[in-house]
């Protein structure tokens, strides 16, 4: 087991304890993450996320995707089948699972979809006007403002 002493950390910045927080509960799971259901997580455009879950069995009504305090859980449960029925082979696993994934603080989810067994989950980051970049006047003494342009990515 890895553990890292984040205290350092706390007495120097301002502000990060969620970031150390979220640090410490990824130490926490110690390889016993679930793997079901299988999923896929995509980079589109420059501020385009998809995930894709393979949900093979299930429909619509029988997953609930709910976003709560940048965390967003997919959890999935079907009903019993009426009169169980007598499985020779049973491969494909339909059991109930809950499945979350931290999103950063400006990510919002667009929508989902369900299509040929697979769930697809898009996301996009919208950066806030305030936290992009900005162009700075400078003045000097009873000149105009000159402007320094940034050549931060936007």
């Amino acid at each position: 087991m890895r553990h890292f002493d984040l205290t350092p950390l706390y007495r120097s910045t301002i502000g990060f304890d969620a970031l150390a927080s979220l640090f410490d509960s990824m130490a926490a799971f110690d390889g016993d993450t679930p793997a079901y259901p299988p999923y896929n997580i995509e980079r589109g455009a420059e501020n385009a996320y998809r995930i894709s879950m393979a949900v093979a069995g299930f429909g619509e009504d029988d997953i609930n995707i709910e976003v709560k305090q940048n965390t967003l859980t997919v959890r999935a449960e079907r009903e019993s089948e009426a009169g169980e029925r007598d499985y020779l082979h049973r491969g494909i696993a339909m059991r109930a699972f809950a499945r979350s994934f931290q999103l950063e603080d400006h990510v919002v989810v667009n929508g989902a979809s369900l299509e040929n067994g697979l769930l697809h989950i898009d996301l996009t980051r919208e950066i806030p006007e305030a936290l992009k970049p900005r162009t700075i006047a400078i003045q000097t003494n009873g000149a105009k403002p000159r402007a320094i342009a940034s050549k931060a990515k936007s």
